[in-house]
């Protein structure tokens, strides 16, 4: 009894600020989710570090790196009840499917303001806004460009006309020798020249547009530089790319930065924007834009603590370590005025890239696009569809699709 009245008396004292409360007891513990391996991880528990530094005592950021493959089905089985993080980094691809599922991610237009909005590349958070509202803060940026080999390709080309008048030169085929290589059949690369004409896969109000006679005429330029122009390998697939491109027999190729890593370490390369298309008026090839965003769970119990982090994560200090250390591309604008980012080759190329990029869409009629887009590309280049009659199939699939989509 002596003892209780103790406690007692010592909670009273606690709340009136004449007892000092102990660091453990108050410190908040948020937690974060990421899929970063390597010297991204790194960098990134580098910069968590520092924010628990600044912050001991107050706030603790602990951090769970989860594989990749099992990250979104983790995010949608775990949090909507209550059992996942705090904070989580994904690609914005998947935010609208979270979103109407409910209770996944906060919605943040409360916390930001104009100052904060302005930190970042316009279309980084565009990629992070659903139907008009934000949910989440850009962190970083994935898109494709053009490698080089120096040796093969002093400088690189700027317009369409330029690159095939290269690419013939450095092609023999009879050799295995390309002046280019990507993965033309996946609808992801395709994308690029989709977009730079003009085309895409919805209008305005998410209508699916696949048959476009947009689409039709980069379909109708991809069959040029394959067949009329002879400067693609036949169905390249991401092994042989990577081979031809090591192996001197690939000049060029249309790539992002993971494609980096995997080149060998003799070979002198060089990263420039895609070219621009002569075809289509001058405009340019326009890639889709993966951004990875920092997002605050719904079910939080500390959602402006996680916030808070979020902020840190994406300030142009932590910036700087994520593309400096981590060799990402970060969405924070300010970050590219530093010396040391601002001289680096590789995080300027991809900077200038994403001028023109396109923000992958992030609504969840998106994931009905894929599969039919996809047997269209292979029905089409494999010359057992005519490109009108493969468009216009895989247009009626995903309207079908969308249909069901939003009956439910």
């Amino acid at each position: 009894m002596k003892n209780l009245r103790l406690l007692i008396a010592a909670v009273c004292l606690c709340a009136l600020g004449l007892l000092p409360v102990t660091a453990s007891a108050a410190e908040t513990e948020i937690v974060l989710w990421h899929s970063y391996r390597a010297e991204e991880k790194t960098a990134l528990e580098k910069v968590v570090a520092e924010y628990n530094k600044a912050n001991a005592g107050k706030t603790k950021v602990t951090t769970l790196a989860v594989p990749y493959d099992a990250f979104a089905d983790k995010i949608t089985a775990t949090v909507p009840r209550g059992k996942g993080p705090d904070l989580f980094i994904f690609a914005q691809d998947r935010l609208g499917g979270w979103i109407e599922a409910g209770n996944t991610i906060e919605p943040i237009d409360f916390y930001l303001d104009d100052a904060l909005k302005k930190r970042f590349i316009p279309t980084t958070m565009q990629a992070m806004t659903y139907r008009g509202t934000a949910y989440g803060l850009p962190l970083n940026y994935k898109v494709i460009a053009l490698i080089y080999n120096k040796k093969l390709v002093p400088t690189p080309p700027k317009t369409s006309g330029e690159l095939v008048t290269m690419a013939k030169k450095l092609t023999d085929k009879k050799s295995g020798r390309f002046g280019l290589a990507y993965s033309y059949g996946d609808f992801y690369f395709h994308a690029a020249l989709m977009n730079g004409f003009g085309g895409g896969v919805f209008d305005a109000k998410f209508n699916p547009t696949l048959n476009s006679p947009e689409n039709l005429k980069s379909i109708d330029q991809l069959l040029k530089w394959i067949d009329k122009d002879g400067i693609l390998p036949a169905e390249p697939s991401s092994a042989l790319i990577t081979s031809l491109f090591n192996d001197g027999k690939a000049a060029m190729v249309f790539s992002g930065p993971w494609f980096l890593g995997e080149i060998a370490k003799g070979i002198d390369y060089g990263i420039a924007p895609l070219p621009t298309l002569d075809e289509a008026g001058g405009k340019p090839m326009r890639p889709w834009m993966t951004v990875e965003g920092v997002f605050v769970t719904a079910p939080s119990k500390n959602k402006e603590a996680a916030f808070d982090v979020a902020k840190f994560l994406t300030s142009a200090s932590s910036a700087k370590v994520l593309a400096l250390e981590g060799r990402q591309s970060p969405a924070t604008n300010e970050v590219y005025t530093d010396a040391q980012v601002s001289k680096d080759p590789q995080l300027k190329a991809f900077r200038d890239q994403v001028e023109v990029a396109v923000p992958m869409p992030n609504v969840p009629e998106m994931t009905m696009v894929w599969s039919p887009a996809t047997s269209a590309m292979n029905g089409i280049l494999k010359k057992t569809s005519k490109p009108k009659e493969a468009l216009d199939k895989a247009q009626q699939q995903v309207a079908k699709d969308v249909a069901g989509l939003r009956k439910k």
